[in-house]
């Protein structure tokens, strides 16, 4: 029965209420080490070296007038005590206490801070930050032309001085701009006259987006589609995209060949200069990028347009199901 009883008292004991159990009170007292690094009593530091301060003191002798020596001249032996010590080097350990502390300078207050401000902030062991480089404030022209070039649009400006190339002739402009991208293996550079131009243009803005096919030997012909497009009112770009890309992955498909039109010296000087590039690694070559970009021309506004080119480009932006790819082929062959 003892057996059975013992446990059920534990057990009871056990879920007493809180109050009925012993508590343990911890009296703990937080101290930052700093404080006490920094802030300890000097009598600690006097006890820690008493008996070589009273060592100290019976090598040294006061004077009969207890006159505090000055710091660079030694007492004579003969001390009584640490008390004694202290008074004579009193002036010494001064002096050495002003050489040892380190003065920090103070910042200036500015104008509109309250000089009877008690609270001060706490110097920071690390160094300051370096100050903010100097902001590029653009000009007023300048930053009229980047607000309206959206990203990734290179007007002529990046190329030439616009400036200087509206002084000089038409055959130096073209002389001027072919040398420009000679050295570019990737690059189509052209110069365009005006009325070819305009043509051009007014059919792109009517029928912005097309395709044409591109012969491959012993494998008939390859379909890729074209899209214009105006992002400012000096630029006109073309993008040269696979047609089975552009299918899969739409407005994300990557173009193989860019074409932008330059339009600043088409009033003045009556040429609109082109550059393209061709990437590399995109299944098209620099010559398959110059027929596509031949046959844009032809279709778009070349000399002599004739009346079926212009239904295929009809038809196509209609979405009519008399536009048949046979019919495109054919009208390719003959620009040969």
């Amino acid at each position: 029965m003892a057996s059975f009883r013992v446990p059920t008292i534990r057990y009871t004991i056990g879920n007493a209420a809180p109050c009925l159990r012993n508590v343990q009170r911890r009296w703990a007292q937080v101290h930052d080490v700093r404080f006490l690094v920094t802030h300890q009593s000097s009598d600690k530091v006097t006890d820690r070296y008493q008996e070589k301060l009273q060592e100290k003191a019976r090598q040294c002798v006061m004077e009969s007038s207890h006159r505090p020596l000055p710091a660079d001249q030694a007492p004579r032996e003969g001390l009584r005590d640490v008390e004694e010590l202290k008074v004579v080097y009193r002036e010494k350990i001064k002096s050495q206490r002003q050489r040892t502390v380190i003065s920090s300078p103070t910042p200036q207050q500015s104008p509109s801070s309250t000089s009877s401000s008690s609270v001060r902030t706490p110097r920071s062991p690390y160094p300051p930050p370096p100050p903010p480089p100097p902001q590029y404030t653009p000009s007023p022209a300048q930053s009229s032309s980047q607000s309206t070039t959206p990203p990734g649009i290179r007007t002529l400006s990046s190329y030439i001085d616009i400036s200087k190339t509206l002084q000089l002739p038409q055959r130096e402009i073209e002389y001027i701009w072919r040398l420009c991208h000679a050295s570019d293996p990737k690059s189509l550079c052209a110069v365009i006259p005006q009325d070819t131009y305009s043509r051009i243009e007014s059919t792109a803005r009517r029928h912005p987006q097309f395709i044409l096919p591109l012969p491959r030997e012993e494998k008939g012909a390859e379909i890729h589609f074209l899209q214009w497009t105006f992002p400012t009112p000096t630029t006109a770009t073309v993008l040269f995209t696979h047609l089975a890309e552009f299918k899969l992955r739409g407005e994300y498909a990557q173009p193989h060949t860019t074409v932008t039109h330059h339009l600043d010296l088409r009033d003045e000087k009556g040429l609109v200069l082109l550059q393209g590039s061709v990437f590399e690694g995109r299944g098209v070559s620099v010559e398959e990028g110059k027929w596509l970009l031949m046959c844009l021309q032809k279709f778009y506004g070349g000399e002599g347009e004739k009346v079926e080119r212009r239904r295929l480009l009809e038809s196509f932006s209609e979405g009519a199901q008399a536009f048949k790819v046979e019919e495109l082929l054919e009208e390719a062959d003959r620009l040969v």
